[in-house]
């Protein structure tokens, strides 16, 4: 498929005059509809936003990718404009957008669009590509440039085929010759633009300085240019570019240099210089996601460890919020008069919903002790976890084999998951000693018997301590009464906004839907409402408070209500990087009144995400709305008392 398939000449304008990016968005996803691409623009619009809500797409030199891989897109497609003037897209490097191209992309079918909007992203980063196109009078000329450019810079690489290609390759490695002397990985989270374009600058870049470099990009759909063993060992150093996890293991033993994929973009040359310079550490591959460098470089123990756990809980949070919901539907839709002892199962629909609701509920004890103890260990320790992740949730002693007698619930899933995890790397050491020719039994047979065994064991013994731990801080919830729950609702609400994301909110969120297994509901509901302020609170203030925000600011206000009542708390960020001593401060006191309000009114949330889109599921909705919308209100007086107003 060629890019000139997916851009339509009724999907573009020429010589433009936007005043704002938010401007820019709205008449390119009016071109995307207008070619027929779109199921939905409004719900494609949204997936806009959400993917510049987490940093612009402006790649600077007056070129943005605005781009969404959505279930609202119908077919692949682009739509492209050109300003003259130039248009505010937040660039890095502050330059005007003068080229947008706009790529939609379904969520789901095939990827057969992939490598004509990556030829795209290629394209422009070739010299005179971009100018070629802003000089172009009409669309017919516009397509004729992008055509051309395809045509000249693939065309003769397509006539090649795949098997003469390799035995080119062949041929080099069977006179002893490397084929490359640089390596590289590029990724980005949605792998559809970045990802080439900074695989497309590390090539050229390199030809430029006379280096011969082969990127691997790591896109949406799958990886292409895949690094082999042979280029890996013979290259001087790896560039990995990347924003996102990769396969890192392969890199074992070879200097390695890992940056942001738009370092890939934009510190090409810079990059490049490192890594034909000799200075660049080692990287040591260790367990599934660390490494460090041969001098010493590395997470300390604190940093490793909240590493790990935070891996368990990125895998668990599926589990937990799509069998949450089912199962507050189920009472959402059942008749509580029928059988009240009964209740989320007296209709066939509730009773269905809650069934499969409860079994994805169920595995988020296994699923959080298996990733964090493959994170420890890599595959080796996902067996191991998840087997003592289940004799946790399951409760078993050695007093009682059937398990039930104890609830080491959320703690014991946790410490199942580090112990496994570290026994696994014992076992690794143990049996590195072992003859060669049994290396291939390893994974197969000796990891999972022995670190099943061991690590069952391990959990086993610790099962009724942790169960003393859960039963004492259950009853303490319990036991609590209105001012000391208040108090616990306003400490849970301040967690979620102190850093908005990162480990403060997060272990307030775990520590919410850890309650919600045990049945505190009331707990889920502080936390939630907690997250909630930040960003309505902002976009209140920017509202009410106009002259202390700028028109950029004041047009992504409006966003954060969205974001806001969806508990989407990162939307603040943006706001609190520019001004973290007054943004912090004005939302964490909202949202601890959010939340201990939400403590006073009794309220409840059996589902553990949603915002305002679960409200019918919320014990006291009425109670539950209040202690938000106050606490945004809080927030917004404060941060308007605060801020002064701009010059």
């Amino acid at each position: 498929m060629r890019i000139t398939e997916l851009l339509k000449e009724e999907s573009i304008e020429l010589a433009v005059s936007l005043d704002s990016k938010e401007e820019a968005i709205d008449r390119l996803t009016g071109l995307m509809e207008k070619g027929g691409r779109l199921l939905d623009r409004a719900g494609y619009k949204e997936g806009i936003l959400a993917r510049e809500a987490q940093g612009s797409t402006a790649v600077g030199d007056g070129i943005a990718i605005p781009h969404a891989k959505v279930g609202a897109v119908k077919e692949p497609g682009l739509a492209a404009v050109t300003v003259p003037q130039g248009v505010d897209y937040d660039a890095y490097d502050g330059s005007l957008a003068n080229l947008i191209f706009m790529i939609a992309a379904p969520a789901g079918g095939a990827d057969l669009h992939l490598e004509a909007l990556a030829r795209l992203s290629t394209l422009l980063m070739v010299p005179g590509f971009k100018e070629d196109l802003l000089k172009a009078s009409d669309k017919r000329e516009f397509l004729k440039v992008i055509d051309e450019a395809e045509t000249a810079k693939y065309g003769q690489a397509e006539s090649k085929s795949p098997k003469e290609g390799e035995e080119e390759r062949q041929a080099a490695k069977d006179r002893g010759e490397r084929t490359y002397q640089l390596l590289a990985v590029t990724a980005c989270p949605t792998g559809i633009a970045h990802t080439y374009m900074a695989a497309e600058n590390l090539e050229s870049t390199a030809r430029q300085m006379g280096i011969a470099l082969k990127a691997e990009t790591d896109g949406s759909g799958g990886a292409q240019n895949v690094l082999t063993r042979e280029e890996i060992a013979l290259a001087d150093a790896i560039i990995v570019a990347a924003d996102r996890e990769i396969e890192m293991a392969r890199f074992d033993g070879r200097p390695v240099i890992q940056a942001p994929v738009s370092d890939g973009i934009h510190k090409a040359r810079e990059l490049i210089e490192k890594a034909v310079s000799g200075q660049v550490p080692v990287y040591r591959h260790v367990g599934g996601g660390e490494g460090i460098s041969a001098d010493g470089g590395g997470d300390g123990l604190g940093r490793k460890i909240y590493k790990h756990l935070m891996n368990g809980v990125s895998h668990m949070l599926p589990f937990v919020i799509g069998g949450g919901i089912l199962i507050a539907l189920a009472f959402l839709l059942d008749d509580y008069s029928i059988d009240p002892s009964n209740f989320g199962k007296n209709t066939p629909l509730a009773a269905y919903l809650k069934t499969i609701g409860e079994q994805a509920f169920g595995l988020m004890l296994p699923v959080l002790a298996g990733y964090i103890a493959m994170s420890i260990a890599d595959r080796p320790g996902l067996a191991v976890g998840f087997a003592s992740g289940t004799v946790a949730k399951m409760g078993i002693t050695f007093a009682n084999p059937a398990g039930g007698d104890v609830n080491a619930g959320f703690l014991g899933a946790l410490f199942a998951g580090f112990a496994g995890g570290y026994l696994v790397l014992g076992l690794k050491k143990l049996f590195s000693k072992l003859p060669k020719s049994l290396e291939g039994i390893k994974p197969v047979l000796l990891y999972p018997v022995c670190g099943i065994l061991l690590g069952a064991a391990v959990t086993t013994l610790i099962n009724p301590y942790m169960g003393m731990v859960n039963d004492g801080l259950t009853g303490f919830l319990n036991s609590m009464g209105g001012a000391s729950r208040v108090i616990l609702g306003m400490v849970l609400g301040a967690m979620m906004s102190i850093d908005m994301g990162g480990p403060f909110n997060k272990a307030a969120y775990v520590f919410g839907t850890a309650q919600l297994a045990e049945g505190n509901f009331e707990v889920m509901a502080a936390v939630m409402a907690g997250g909630m302020v930040p960003p309505m609170a902002i976009a209140l203030c920017t509202m009410f408070f106009k002259k202390k925000f700028t028109q950029k600011e004041r047009q992504s206000g409006i966003v954060n209500i969205i974001m806001g009542l969806s508990f989407i708390t990162e939307g603040a960020i943006p706001f609190a990087a520019s001004d973290p001593l007054r943004i912090i401060p004005s939302c964490g006191a909202g949202a601890a009144v959010a939340g201990g309000l939400s403590m006073l009114f009794g309220c409840t949330l059996r589902a553990p995400h949603g915002g305002l889109f679960v409200l019918p599921t919320v014990g006291n909705p009425i109670g539950y709305l209040l202690a938000v919308v106050i606490g945004a209100a809080v927030g917004c007086l404060i941060l308007g008392l605060l801020k002064k107003n701009l010059e």
